[in-house]
């Protein structure tokens, strides 16, 4: 037996899902250090590179069908009204209109959130969806929005969270406006704060940020008799095909989900959008394709966004900086349906810390849902932990990177479990050393005009991914060989990597391999590509896929050469006897197969029971601040991180730079800004939401920490993409109080937090 089912529970996006699948058995050695391999860990230009820059690549939004039919929402105006009558018939008298959806004609379909309709005769946001218009173009679906007459009934509304928590008269949904709130303790709270030689309480604020992918969100739909194709931009190819099988009440198998390219998601592609329903219902009822693309207006109303937080810490310490206690309550707005606000996971995890209470609160208001978004909670977390860490270590005069060095923990100290592998104080060092640590008291010291300031802050994540997960390869009789696996790419390389992962087994070139990635109905099931599960649980089932296949090519060779198989070698592609006088290679080995393709299955061993498994990073940033406009500049970022193998050095280059460029814009600029009068969103584009440009990108240099994780898998990979982000809007907050001595609070740090900051001090 070379495979087993198991029961798994793996952490995607800070929940938990548990999964049965099946797991390989075939023991395989985890690859040594990166140094003893000839393709991994090598920088190796992206084998879809030519494709991208030819703009000969074509994402979902460039499909484009015969026939096809063109898909528009109209959007409530109001943040909560309902809808009293709908006129429809100048819309439907324009040419070209060919149907036209509204919560009269769709009242059976229960939205999965099982808390309103696919389109619900309530709304509760700006842009909430309202009516559903399929034209022969896109300008005609457009017009048609403006020619349906809507009667609305406008209802109170609540946008603000804190008045959101306590509001008893106005209510998002019946039952009210909090989505079940959690606690966590262990120890005894009070014993710790009585224990302590200092207590400190502080408050800490992050706003509500959007994705904004550079491709918006798309999907273009077409039934092919009884089975529904659906081209979405997505990070999720099978759960989309489960989630849309679910609210369309047919089988799962008729449901094919196809996605090539993609121009980045970020978490927002994780969730099946109203979008790709409303396509999919009138393309049955029409027998044409539909075609949806939101507009960016959309994006930054409709398709997700990262919850606010308010963060109520309160800490107990010792007088040589051990932390005694450690009491967290916390509330964030999720918009108008239920999702998770929770950020607490690094104060669980982050420090040894015996005596711990957590409280939590998810808030309901009257604006666009939230949804995952790159390392959910820990972004948020992490900004009030790590601006806590140093008011701690300010506290006793001591050096912050020592005060979290005092608190280093070795084991989990939730499930007091030890880890697979833990390199954090690896990553401190090589961070603290590339950014001049050295100089962090004297670089707080300045009273001029422009100061400079150094600041560090720490990551956890969980990133080991884990089964089920399975890859094919299939060596047809010419030799070529085609790598198929149900995994996404969202612009960050994973069809490199696949092939890598292979050419390193089997030592043949990378060029050699044909990727199948991102189809229901041609690859095998592989997890979403969120919560940096790709890299870790698709590279060990490839692996696995190759081994074997290498195994079968030797099986044959022995028979070729009327030799015992363990006297048969392999090397760089071909088959060789034992005296080297005959060599075959996996061409002339396909030919002589009876079977017309070889096709071997590979699957992702299962993760060790015992252990937890975490990514580790540290990042400092060096800041310049001017006293007199309150600008902030980021000079420099350094990063460290323990994240397993460096499978492609090039594309971890690129993930953990995208990272701190996005974890800078979280600091500095980007905020959604709703007016509290109207429930208006006033950031709907890219001129009023501010995103990083390449002017406010600094030097940033990298060193990773780790080798490889010995235990997680074949491979030893742990994932970066959320890493990237986690640390590098505490590291910035935390240079900024060096530089002022004067702590900015709340993100994001903008200029007159500074000024007012500053003039509140003197």
């Amino acid at each position: 037996m070379t495979r087993k089912l198991i029961k798994s529970v793996i952490n995607i996006e800070n929940k938990e899902h548990e999964f049965i699948g099946e797991v390989s058995l075939l023991e395989q050695e985890t690859w040594g250090k990166n140094d003893t391999l000839k393709i991994i860990g090598k920088e190796i230009s992206r084998i879809d590179a030519v494709d991208k820059i030819s703009g000969t690549a074509s994402y979902t939004s460039d499909i484009n069908l015969p026939g096809q039919l063109y898909g528009k929402f109209l959007r409530s105006p109001y943040p909560s009204a309902k809808i009293l009558k709908i006129d429809l018939s100048k819309a439907n008298a324009l040419k070209g209109v060919k149907h036209i959806l509204t919560y009269e004609n769709t009242a059976k379909y229960k939205w999965y959130y099982e808390t309103s309709f696919l389109l619900d005769p309530i709304v509760r946001y700006e842009g909430d969806e309202v009516a559903f218009v399929a034209a022969e173009s896109e300008e005609i679906a457009e017009e048609a929005l403006k020619l349906i007459s809507i009667e609305y009934a406008k209802l109170p509304f609540v946008v603000d969270t804190e008045k959101a928590s306590t509001e008893k008269n106005i209510k998002v949904h019946n039952w009210g406006n909090i989505v079940e709130p959690s606690e966590y303790k262990r120890g005894n709270i009070e014993t710790g704060f009585a224990d302590a030689d200092f207590t400190i309480e502080d408050e800490f604020r992050t706003s509500v940020v959007l994705h904004n992918p550079t491709e918006p969100h798309c999907s273009v739909v077409n039934w092919d008799n009884d089975e529904l194709v659906i081209y979405d931009s997505t990070q999720a190819v099978y759960q989309i095909r489960e989630l849309a099988a679910n609210a369309l009440g047919i089988e799962q198998e008729k449901v094919r989900v196809i996605k090539k390219y993609m121009g980045g998601g970020f978490g927002s592609k994780l969730d099946l959008g109203k979008y790709t329903i409303a396509a999919a219902i009138v393309s049955r009822e029409l027998k044409k394709p539909v075609k949806v693309v939101m507009d960016r207006k959309e994006q930054n109303l409709c398709v997700g966004n990262r919850p606010d937080s308010i963060q109520k810490f309160k800490v107990g310490i010792k007088k040589e900086g051990l932390l005694t206690a450690l009491q967290l309550n916390s509330m964030g707005t999720v918009g108008a349906f239920p999702e998770g606000a929770g950020l607490s996971w690094p104060a669980k995890t982050m420090y040894k810390c015996p005596n711990l209470l957590v409280n939590e609160k998810s808030i309901l208001t009257n604006a666009g849902a939230a949804r995952a978004f790159r390392a959910p909670g820990h972004v948020q977390g992490i900004f009030g932990l790590e601006s806590l860490m140093d008011e701690c270590a300010a506290k006793l005069n001591m050096n912050p990177l020592e005060f979290r060095l005092k608190n280093y923990t070795e084991v989990d100290p939730v499930s007091n479990q030890p880890y697979t592998s833990k390199k954090l104080k690896e990553a401190y060092k090589k961070a603290a050393d590339l950014i001049g640590w050295e100089d962090w008291k004297a670089a707080g010291s300045s009273k001029s005009v422009n100061r400079i300031g150094l600041g560090m802050a720490s990551q956890i994540w969980w990133g080991g991914g884990g089964p089920p997960a399975h890859a094919n390869i299939k060596l047809d009789k010419k030799g070529n060989i085609t790598i198929y696996s149900g995994t996404q790419d969202l612009g960050t390389g994973t069809y490199t990597f696949i092939a890598m992962v292979a050419s390193e087994v089997l030592q043949i070139p990378i060029e050699r391999f044909n990727v199948v990635i991102g189809d229901t109905k041609l690859c095998p099931y592989a997890p979403v590509s969120g919560g940096s599960m790709t890299a870790p649980s698709v590279s060990p089932a490839v692996r696995d896929a190759a081994e074997r296949l290498k195994e079968k090519l030797m099986d044959t060779a022995a028979i070729l050469f009327d030799e015992e198989k363990n006297s048969i070698k392999y090397s760089n592609g071909f088959c060789v006897n034992s005296d080297g006088s005959k060599k075959v290679s996996l061409s002339e080995i396909a030919g002589h197969l009876n079977e017309q393709d070889l096709l071997i299955k590979g699957s992702r061993n299962e993760n060790p029971k015992g252990y937890a498994i975490n990514t580790f990073g540290a990042q400092f940033a060096k800041v310049e601040v001017d006293t007199l406009t309150g600008k902030v500049t980021v000079l420099k970022i350094s990063a460290s991180y323990d994240i397993g193998r460096v499978l492609n050095k090039l594309t971890l280059d690129n993930q953990i730079r995208g990272g701190i460029i996005m974890g800078l814009g979280y600091a500095l600029m980007e905020e959604r800004i709703i007016d509290e009068n109207f429930g208006k969103v006033l950031t709907t584009n890219l001129h009023t939401y501010k995103i990083p440009t390449m002017m406010d990108i600094p030097e940033i240099v990298i060193e990773i920490a780790s080798d490889y994780d010995p235990m997680i898998s074949n491979t030893g990979v742990k994932g970066v993409g959320e890493p990237a982000i986690i640390p590098t809007a505490a590291a910035i907050a935390n240079a900024v109080n060096n530089a002022l001595g004067v702590r900015i609070k709340s993100l994001p740090i903008t200029p007159d937090k500074v000024l007012i900051a500053l003039y509140v001090s003197k």
